[in-house]
């Protein structure tokens, strides 16, 4: 009986061998090679989202549609995310497609097929596992705003109806139409964020020019109480982004958008189109000047008035008369740096002043001299390809000094702020991403 359980006990030591020596070659198979577990700081560092130090970096997807007069366009931005610092914005995907949603208000089915393309784009970008925890939402802005509510509501709730279905993290408020006082909020946390001024650094936060067709925005922060108690509570806002409290003091004025400003200046009324033929006779467009004009689905035909009175000097009576008592001025606005969006940029560009890729830097007073040139410099020969840039220049010089901006101030103007595009979209999304933290929905 010795022998046998001998023999068993060897048995069961080279078993035991085999055993271990399985698991071993098993876990070293399985193991990471040295170089995967080496600190993320000996890593190629100069490579962000191709590098190896990324793969163990988290990362937080926002989607967001704006739902423009004009087109609507899809923002999808990659967040790397640290504990206990503000987000990084590692990628933006950007497409785009016309026409704007408010072209569907008579057959609202038909903006589905839109609105399914750019989500494919979203699904093409974003990881399948993170889809349910990448919030997805739409603002609408000035198209929207413009139909009747019974139209914009149905067109939105299409929207509700096509997201809901998508597999992202959706909520139905996730879907409105945006008013200007939102819309500059979020222009301003995104230039401040791309500046370094929400990272609670000593940078410094700027001021943002807004000048749309419509409408336009000024936005800025607030570090006065005096001030704070001075001013109207509806264009006061407080919130906290990143931990953060900000005070801002953010007004859209309506109707004072460059496309309704210069509709005034002509002579016309917004929404209530003239009786008879649509002809508008205005010194502020050169003496021999007839042409067309197409503003809110309405053709107008425009005209200049007969050579007499100093072109620029006209013009200027009738700007100032149509701006008067309109804009509020704002303390403070001469100590702080400002950047200038949509048309300061775009008429920038037509004088020369900026480079229409990279921008640049203008004082209030060359659009000031711009206008004088333009207006004095004027006839029907010269001015065809732009009837309009005397009118738009005066009124921009004058908008700017009524918001207390003096001649010598200078104002950056910039389409990208480190290669990322200045729109209300990514700031509109951190604060969508920031509110669905607090409320505990990821």
């Amino acid at each position: 009986m010795r022998f046998p359980k001998l023999a068993f006990i060897f048995m069961f030591v080279g078993c035991l061998v085999v055993y271990l020596t399985y698991v071993k070659r098993h876990y070293d198979d399985s193991k990471p090679p040295v170089s995967d577990q080496l600190p993320q700081h000996r890593m190629d560092t100069h490579k962000q989202s191709t590098s190896a130090q990324v793969v163990r970096e988290n990362f937080q997807y926002g989607i967001m549609l704006d739902a423009g007069s004009t087109g609507t366009r899809i923002h999808i931005f990659k967040f790397q995310i640290e504990p206990n610092e503000a987000p990084k914005l590692a990628h933006e995907t950007f497409r785009a497609i016309k026409p704007g949603m408010s072209a569907y208000a008579d057959d609202p089915e038909k903006s589905k097929e839109g609105l399914l393309e750019l989500l494919k784009v979203a699904k093409d970008t974003v990881p399948e596992r993170l889809w349910s925890s990448s919030p997805l939402m739409l603002r609408a802005t000035a198209g929207l705003r413009l139909l009747p509510g019974e139209k914009a509501t149905i067109l939105l709730d299409k929207v509700r109806e096509v997201f809901s279905e998508s597999l992202f993290l959706y909520r139905p408020d996730s879907v409105s139409i945006m008013d200007g006082t939102d819309e500059g909020m979020s222009a301003w946390i995104t230039i401040n964020f791309l500046l370094g001024g929400l990272h609670g650094s000593e940078t410094p936060t700027v001021g943002m020019l807004d000048l749309g067709g419509g409408s336009t925005q000024i936005t800025l922060a607030l570090q006065d109480e005096k001030t704070i108690q001075t001013l109207p509570i509806d264009y006061v806002t407080s919130f906290q982004m990143f931990n953060i409290s900000h005070a801002l003091y953010s007004h859209s004025y309506l109707g004072l958008g460059l496309m309704s400003t210069r509709l005034a200046v002509l002579g016309g009324f917004e929404g209530q189109p003239l009786a008879g033929p649509q002809e508008l006779v205005s010194p502020c467009l050169a003496p021999d000047y007839s042409g067309q004009w197409e503003h809110a689905e309405v053709l107008y035909t425009v005209k200049g008035q007969k050579a007499g009175e100093p072109i620029y000097e006209t013009c200027l009576t009738k700007v100032e008369k149509m701006i008067y008592k309109r804009v509020r001025k704002i303390e403070g606005v001469k100590d702080m740096d400002f950047y200038a969006f949509s048309y300061y940029y775009d008429r920038a560009v037509d004088l020369g002043l900026i480079d229409e890729s990279t921008g640049g830097t203008v004082r209030v007073s060359d659009y000031i001299e711009g206008a004088k040139k333009v207006c004095n410099n004027m006839s029907a020969g010269g001015i065809k390809e732009s009837p309009f840039l005397c009118l738009d220049l005066t009124y921009i010089s004058v908008l700017l000094q009524e918001l207390d901006f003096p001649p010598d101030k200078e104002l950056k103007l910039a389409r990208q702020i480190n290669n990322v595009e200045t729109s209300w979209a990514l700031g509109a999304t951190f604060y969508c991403i920031e509110s669905l933290h607090k409320h505990g929905t990821q």
